[in-house]
């Protein structure tokens, strides 16, 4: 077991600090984060020429280096030799906390594995600050991101969350995101959402409704621009199934019995009830054949 004591470091080690950055307007850059780029020794960044234009405007002179998923599997490996040769890190991202949707899991992962110490330093997240206003619920939620490229995944995606009763978190870009909602409303429903556009910026803007609501706003736009943040309404199916179940009330012995008066033989009958119950297969042969009559 490793216990990190963030602000406490052997000597001869470096400390990875995950920087956030703003997700469009500069007044969101922290007074603590700025610090720290200007103390590190090095900044890794998904994008130099983005991050350039930041340091630029708060005139932060330290030493840049490029770390996205492209070069990863060569720059992860740099980064830590420096860090363990005594070397201070921040890594950003192009926009918010890095680490999230960007390669920075990778370099964390790693990090973590070779005991040096990671420091977090909060701020802005487009995310938890769309949830925030979206008006869903917001004490359970699951944030998503991105969802596959690639069709079948996307769709087997979509289908794992239909039943998740939690507001769920997605990213989508300005080109995807009607065909996205398509592709939601078939899988998921009519669900409620908020949608946010330009986050923290001049123009931002929410859309609250249902998808097809939504669908109909977006496709009277003569342009759609802007990265997306869209929150969507939870499942309500399991809540209601767990209301409207038959067999509330019945102990297993039961529950198994009527699935065999009904034609389904022993094994059938078995593997029903842990279905419905949501029980292991062992479980419930168990328990039947312990107190079977």
């Amino acid at each position: 077991m490793f216990v990190q004591k963030s602000f406490v470091s052997r000597k001869e080690e470096g400390q990875l600090y995950l920087v956030a950055t703003p997700i469009g307007n500069l007044d969101d850059m922290t007074v603590r984060a700025i610090h720290t780029l200007r103390e590190v020794d090095i900044i890794a960044a998904e994008d130099t020429r983005q991050t350039r234009k930041l340091l630029t405007h708060f005139q932060i002179e330290t030493r840049l280096i490029s770390y996205h998923e492209h070069n990863k599997t060569a720059s992860g490996p740099e980064i830590l030799r420096l860090l363990m040769e005594g070397k201070s890190v921040a890594l950003v991202s192009d926009a918010g906390l890095p680490a999230i949707s960007d390669p920075g899991e990778d370099l964390v992962r790693a990090a973590v594995e070779e005991g040096i110490t990671v420091i977090p330093i909060p701020g802005a997240n487009a995310g938890l600050s769309a949830l925030i206003v979206s008006g869903l619920p917001t004490d359970r939620f699951a944030f998503r991101g991105f969802l596959p490229r690639d069709k079948k995944e996307r769709r087997e995606e979509l289908e794992r969350l239909r039943l998740y009763p939690e507001t769920l978190i997605f990213y989508e870009s300005p080109h995807r995101i009607s065909k996205t909602l398509h592709e939601m409303m078939g899988i998921l429903g009519d669900r409620k959402i908020a949608l946010g556009r330009e986050l923290t910026k001049r123009y931002e803007e929410f859309i609250r409704g249902s998808m097809e609501e939504v669908l109909h706003f977006l496709e009277e736009q003569e342009e759609i621009r802007g990265e997306f943040t869209l929150i969507v309404e939870g499942s309500t199916e399991v809540e209601e199934t767990e209301m409207d179940s038959w067999w509330s009330g019945l102990d297993i012995v039961t529950h198994v019995n009527v699935h065999i008066e009904k034609g389904a033989n022993k094994k059938e009958a078995l593997k029903l009830t842990a279905e419905e119950r949501g029980l292991p297969k062992r479980e419930v042969y168990n328990e039947y054949h312990q107190n079977e009559k």
